[in-house]
This record gives C-alpha cells, sequence and structure tokens, in this order.
C-alpha cells in the first residue's frame, strides 16, 4: 500500500474503508466519521483456511441464492497466500495476469465452476484455466450473490453513485429478504436496493452520477414518453430484471442495473419508469477497488484488482 493512502474505520457501521474509496458526501466525511489509523504493514504468508475464514465472516455463503456455487472452488495441496489477484471473471488473460504477479488467490466474483464438470482437459477455455490454476498452486473462491446480499457489498457499493445528493445509508432498503435462516448478525439481507433521495433529480443528473461511478463514457438508457424527475429508484447489480418483476409498476422513477431484454424494458418504459443498463460486469466490477482495502486491513496481505479483467460487451 502506498504511502498516501490510508485506512479508515467508519464509526456507525465499524467497516473498514480504503482512502480511495470513501464516498464524497455530506454523510460520510473522514473529518467526523472515520478513524485514520497507519498504513498497512503487509503480514507473511497465510493459511488458506484463514483467509476463506475472513472471506466467509464478510459474506456467509449461506447468503447466496440456492442455484448459485459459491465459496472455495479450487484448493491446491499445499497453498499459503501472500497475494491476493481480485477479479469480476475468471479468463485465461486474467490466469496469465495472477501466474505472471505470483498471486496465489484468486477472488473471483464469478464462480469459474458453475455446472457440473465431466472432464477437464485443455479444449475448453474453463478447463485449461482450471489446470493452469492447480499447477501453479493458485486457489480460487468465488462469493457471487453472497456479495450481492450483504450489507456493504456489491449492490450498496452501486448505490453510492448517489451520494452525491442527500442519501442516508437507512434509506437504502432490501427489496427481497432471503426467506431461510439467515446467519446471526446478518438480518434482513437482500439482494436489491430501494434508494429514495432526498430531494428529485433530473434524469440527466442521475445518469452522469450513474456514468461517472461506474466510470463508463457511454451507457444504454431507455426513457418513457413523459419526462419526470427521479426520486425512487431500484436497482440491482448485474442482471436484476427478474427481482424488479416483483415490485409493482410505477414504484421506481428509475431502474439500474447491467442488462434487461428487449422486452422487459420496453415494459418498464411504457409504464413510467427510465432504465439505465451499463451492461452486466460494469455493475458490479467497481466493488472490488473498494474490497481490496477491506482485504489490505483485515489481513494485512498483498492484494491487486486484475487490470485485464473487463466486460466483454463494449458500446462503441
Amino acid at each position: 500500500m502506498s504511502a498516501d493512502v490510508m485506512s479508515f474505520r467508519h464509526s456507525t457501521d465499524g467497516r473498514w474503508y480504503h482512502s480511495k474509496s470513501i464516498p464524497k458526501s455530506a454523510n460520510y466525511t473522514a473529518n467526523h466519521q472515520y478513524s485514520c489509523i497507519a498504513p498497512v504493514k503487509l503480514a507473511a504468508a497465510m493459511e488458506l483456511s484463514k483467509v476463506v475464514g475472513f472471506l466467509r465472516r464478510f459474506a456467509p455463503i449461506e447468503l447466496a441464492e440456492t442455484w448459485d456455487n459459491v465459496g472455495l472452488l479450487l484448493e491446491p495441496t499445499v497453498c499459503r497466500v501472500q497475494k491476493v489477484l481480485l477479479t469480476n471473471d475468471l479468463t485465461e488473460s486474467v490466469v496469465d495476469e495472477a501466474v505472471n504477479s505470483k498471486a496465489n488467490l484468486i477472488v473471483s466474483y464469478h464462480p469459474l465452476i458453475f455446472f457440473p464438470v465431466k472432464r477437464i482437459c485443455q479444449d475448453t477455455w474453463k478447463s485449461r484455466i482450471i489446470v493452469r490454476c492447480l499447477e501453479n498452486r493458485i486457489a480460487v473462491y468465488s462469493p457471487h450473490t453472497s456479495w450481492d446480499h450483504v450489507h456493504g457489498g456489491v449492490n450498496d457499493w452501486l448505490a453510492k453513485a448517489f451520494n452525491q445528493h442527500p442519501l442516508k445509508i437507512d434509506d437504502i432498503q432490501q427489496l427481497k429478504a432471503l426467506p431461510q435462516d439467515l446467519p446471526e448478525g446478518f438480518p434482513g439481507a437482500g439482494i436489491g436496493r430501494k434508494l429514495t433521495l432526498e430531494k428529485p433529480v433530473s434524469f440527466e443528473d442521475a445518469l452522469r452520477m450513474v456514468k461517472q461511478h461506474v466510470r463508463l463514457e457511454r451507457v444504454r438508457v431507455a426513457r418513457p414518453l413523459q419526462v419526470k424527475q427521479i426520486q425512487h429508484i431500484g436497482l440491482c447489480a448485474g442482471s436484476g430484471v427478474s427481482l424488479m418483476r416483483l415490485v409493482p409498476h410505477g414504484t421506481f422513477d428509475l431502474i439500474l442495473t447491467g442488462e434487461m431484454s428487449h422486452h422487459d424494458t420496453l415494459d418498464f418504459v411504457q409504464n413510467g419508469s427510465y432504465v439505465i443498463l451499463c451492461e452486466h460486469s460494469n455493475t458490479e466490477r467497481g466493488f472490488l477497488r473498494e474490497f481490496k482495502g477491506v482485504l489490505e486491513e483485515e489481513l494485512h496481505l498483498e492484494v491487486e484488482v486484475s487490470t485485464v479483467d473487463r466486460d466483454p460487451l463494449n458500446v462503441e
């Protein structure tokens, strides 16, 4: 960690924030709500089980959707962790990056292994990744929807796009709570977020804030026939349309997600909602920069965010 990068603990939620990822808003100021500590000193290599233990404490795998495949997916016979590489998708380019940087653990938001694997040969890209990781003693962990549900996770990061306007954290509510027994200390976790701005803003202002937050110059938008101000926002990182369908039409002035079909987009627009689509992984990837600081502070390990990981779709 460079000398000008500090870590701060929030006085209300108790979570650690990297100084470069502290939200710039009236409700989140380093002067009043964060306490500063010294730059992190890196620790010696750590047992993989201890790193996995922290990852599971941050976002228990019990929070994940029942259809998901989360947790430790690849475990070499001997693996001590000194360097972690964070990525949204695990591709062959990311594996090259991990090998070249001597990472011992890849935390890949999306699971490399989702459907059952019947054989591992060199003729498929996923099989080649599995072989290469094990050959180089690189473990792979995937949190996926457990990060979507948890407080301080991916959806809360996405909601920070609107922190330029008065927006208390209490105004971010879960659209769908998990029906099963939740881990102790994680009440009310849910996969979507409902935001209510203190004062309405124009769609142009909301669009500008989203672009700035996800660091994109262009996104896809759909506008209803009637122009209106934006105050009530529904968001879900990735592909959130199935969740938004559960909410009565007219609930949200704006729906923010990664992707949506033509017919779903048309349905929301005809019912009076604006839609912003940033492409699937662009609504998720930015959280890695924030989580980097969390890992560095809690585990004192060297952590990097992949520089080659990117959404496969571009608007040109």
